[in-house]
């Protein structure tokens, strides 16, 4: 969805843009199709507002109005309300398939886009003027020559390793177990966060009753969970949630995602990009993994149309590098947020949970903290391109 999103926000500028996609886009083992859920950041919803696809999303994104945090056998709780900043919402929650679906019918309206699926780039050889990959489709090789190839192959980059870019990788103890549930209770927009001493259970709104989950836990108990009958499961999850969101009355299928915390050394080279989750993975507490790389993709696609309008070669190293050192201490932030959250919740010495308890009860009772927490889990702290802020890129040269 990463790459597609660059691809999307790069029409106006005339360029011409292949996409190297290894699954069928109808393929069931699609990822940009498929069964999972998406928390939108307010962010995010005005990068796709710029790109010019947020209405087509918009009629299967569900409101997040406000967002309930607890710590699970301890006092701590604050509630975090939309009308504290002014917008609709805090965020939307949205299936992959749908994202996937409108970027793939908007890039196919645009003459300057091409798609090569499915197809693997298995080498590339860099050169002072341009880059030449090639791509494995079938039993075929192809090569193909382009001024800047955007690496966006997700977590798992084979061919960041091919180009010798390092990463650093810390594995998590735990895994997140995805389904969905339905309650008794309407949720009216309500989002939970709600860490336990096994890892945070994250309840986000879909359709009336039903709830996107994720659900940390450590291997072995999330395999147990995932094989209990459904009403077994259903009393499990109630029983370390609790009953805020109703009854637990169905799930759907359950499936469980590895965690850990990726960095890579270098994202950019000559001629190269690394963006999305190829150049950093996150805990999925708080929700900041793909609302990071489409805050990539905005910064990455500006740094490529104001190359391309002032003639400059949008593969130069001295064009990338300054996208390179914006995106890194934001990368840097959002990690030791999101991971600092995970080691601070996990930790039962009784001094460090009264002093997170008291922390959460000091955001429920000051509005000034809660509005520094919600611009900084909105990506609204600091709007670092004209995707960001909702303005469309060809605007600039207007």
């Amino acid at each position: 969805m990463a790459g597609s999103s660059l691809a999307a926000a790069l029409i106006p500028t005339g360029l011409n843009i292949a996409i190297v996609e290894a699954v069928p886009f109808a393929s069931n083992d699609q990822p940009s199709f498929d069964e999972r859920t998406v928390a939108l950041t307010y962010s995010s919803r005005r990068i796709f507002e710029g790109i010019g696809v947020w209405s087509a999303i918009a009629p299967d994104a569900t409101p997040i109005r406000e967002i309930h945090v607890s710590d699970r056998g301890h006092f701590g709780m604050t509630r975090l309300h939309h009308r504290l900043m002014g917008v609709d919402a805090l965020g939307y929650v949205v299936p992959h398939r749908s994202i996937g679906a409108v970027l793939h019918e908007f890039l196919s309206g645009a003459d300057n886009v091409s798609v090569i699926c499915p197809a693997t780039a298995t080498n590339a050889e860099v050169s002072d003027d341009a880059i030449e990959i090639s791509l494995q489709s079938e039993s075929q090789i192809k090569n193909v020559t382009a001024g800047l190839m955007v690496v966006a192959d997700g977590g798992r980059s084979s061919i960041s390793i091919e180009l010798g870019i390092k990463s650093d990788a810390k594995k998590y103890p735990q895994v997140a177990l995805v389904t969905t549930i339905k309650t008794s209770r309407e949720h009216h927009g309500m989002a939970y966060e709600r860490f336990t001493q096994d890892g945070p259970i994250a309840l986000l709104p879909l359709r009336e009753k039903e709830y996107a989950v994720v659900w940390t836990l450590r291997p072995t108990l999330a395999d147990i969970n995932q094989e209990l009958e459904q009403r077994e499961f259903l009393l499990a999850l109630q029983d370390a949630f609790g009953e805020r969101a109703g009854d637990l009355e169905q799930c759907g299928s359950r499936n469980i995602y590895p965690l850990s915390l990726n960095t890579i050394d270098k994202l950019v080279q000559h001629r190269v990009v690394v963006a999305g989750n190829a150049a950093h993975t996150v805990h999925p507490v708080a929700g900041q993994g793909f609302n990071l790389s489409l805050r990539d993709i905005a910064s990455l696609a500006e740094t490529i149309a104001t190359a391309n309008d002032k003639s400059q070669d949008i593969g130069a190293l001295s064009v990338l590098q300054p996208y390179a050192t914006q995106r890194k201490r934001e990368t840097r932030a959002v990690t030791r947020f999101t991971d600092g959250l995970i080691s601070t919740f996990a930790n039962e010495m009784p001094g460090l949970t009264l002093a997170r308890n008291a922390a959460l009860t000091g955001v429920q009772l000051l509005p000034p903290l809660k509005r520094f927490l919600l611009k900084r889990t909105m990506g609204l702290n600091r709007p670092s391109s004209r995707l960001a802020m909702g303005l469309p890129l060809n605007s600039a040269r207007d």
